[in-house]
């Protein structure tokens, strides 16, 4: 097990690459397959020994080679959230054929968070994949489960709309389209993945008004990194959090 989570956390980190590329291509409506890997200062295309996932980064220590130019430690952070979390998921799920989806889904929730930061909005060219992804693979590894993930995947895209009408400042259409995207993937773990989610979301409203009092209200929050975050716990812990609530809090 030890070293299938580090093969997959060399996986995870060329996954990451790409999802730099995606991250920053995507909002600005360009390709995301060419051109190649390019300085965003100079525009040289980057060598293939200037593009290895984390080691050329600190090699060049966050500069460009042709123009000296700083590069964004946001590049390696992302490489190395992607690496860990895909280790992390093998970890604890092990291999197994639901593999196919876990992984597919820690990496479109990596970009969507990164994109909802910069941009405030969460692309439909990755929601609509990821949604087409998760019922063509649950239909795949257990085609058993698919009523559950279209069920779940109805009712959290349902409550995040009506939370959506209720208070429109507070989130958009793209989190009710990602919550939709988790109930697919998570099927009744996204419950807790939603609970985590408002929690995480209402913490940091909370300290950030004791920190700028009123005008912390005209501050929009993307709340999509907040999905992602429920949605990695319900990822991990989901039916651990489902059990402890019925087992404790219920019984």
């Amino acid at each position: 097990m030890p070293a299938a989570a580090a093969l997959a956390g060399v996986l995870g980190a060329a996954i990451g690459s790409f999802l730099n590329v995606v991250i920053h291509r995507l909002p600005a409506g360009e390709s995301i397959v060419t051109p190649r890997s390019r300085c965003p200062a100079c525009g040289t295309p980057l060598r293939p020994r200037d593009n290895v996932p984390l080691l050329s980064w600190l090699v060049l220590r966050g500069r460009c080679r042709s123009c000296a130019a700083p590069i964004s430690p946001r590049y390696p952070l992302v490489e190395a959230l992607t690496a860990a979390l895909f280790a992390l998921v093998v970890a604890v799920e092990g291999i197994d054929a639901r593999l196919a989806l876990a992984l597919p889904f820690v990496a479109v929730l990596v970009a969507v968070a990164a994109i909802d930061l910069d941009h405030r909005i969460i692309p439909n060219r990755i929601l609509a994949p990821a949604a087409l992804w998760a019922v063509a693979a649950t239909a795949a590894v257990d085609a058993g489960e698919l009523p559950e993930a279209l069920a779940a995947g109805a009712g959290a895209f349902a409550f995040l709309l009506a939370a959506a009408l209720v208070h429109p400042a507070g989130m958009g259409m793209g989190d009710v389209k990602l919550a939709g995207v988790l109930g697919l993937y998570l099927g009744v773990a996204v419950v807790p993945a939603l609970l985590v989610a408002f929690v995480a979301g209402a913490l940091v409203g909370v300290a950030m008004l004791l920190r700028e009092g009123a005008a912390a209200r005209k501050k929009g929050i993307p709340f999509g990194p907040f999905l992602a975050l429920g949605a990695l716990a319900g990822l991990l812990a989901g039916d651990e959090l489902i059990e402890l609530y019925l087992t404790h809090l219920v019984g």
